[in-house]
């Protein structure tokens, strides 16, 4: 039988400004009547931070190295398909999610009424149980912090 991996823990933060004229995707799921983020992608936070956490927690680099802004082929691409993607490396390094642990900084839009659906979507993504899913958010209270944007932090545990 092989020898079980220690657990690993890995750190991601992303943060977008607003852009008009965008749709709004956080954790995969669209939020219709909010103005979207700017980025190379679709600028999904909450999938980005989450990606670089499994990728630190794995010692495989970061989002950018991975997906650069120069690369065109991944212009415009998802968040749930760039996280998708980071899965794919993370099986192929051997290595398996377990759980994640996501904040969200931002003035709106309000996340508690989607909490459901976007740990059901990272669950899915990440193919683990929804209990391994916990996302939360914060106001930066006129700190300046995500007062433009969105910004988020998330925590993620491989093994």
């Amino acid at each position: 039988m092989p020898e079980a991996r220690v657990p690993r823990t890995g750190l991601g933060f992303d943060v977008h400004r607003f852009a008009t004229g965008r749709e709004l995707w956080l954790g995969g799921v669209r939020f219709e009547g909010e103005d979207g983020l700017m980025g190379h992608s679709d600028g999904d936070t909450i999938c980005h931070a989450v990606a670089d956490a499994l990728l630190g927690a794995s010692a495989l680099g970061d989002v950018g190295e991975h997906f650069p802004e120069s690369d065109t082929a991944t212009e415009g691409i998802s968040g749930s398909a760039l996280l998708g993607r980071v899965v794919e490396l993370l099986d192929r390094a051997g290595f398996t999610p377990s759980s994640c642990d996501v904040t969200v900084v931002a003035d709106r839009p309000a996340i508690a009424p989607r909490r459901q659906e976007i740990r059901s979507r990272l669950a899915e993504i990440l193919a683990i149980p929804i209990d391994g899913i916990s996302v939360k958010a914060t106001r930066p209270e006129g700190l300046g912090l995500a007062g433009d944007g969105i910004g988020c932090l998330a925590v993620a545990v491989v093994a």
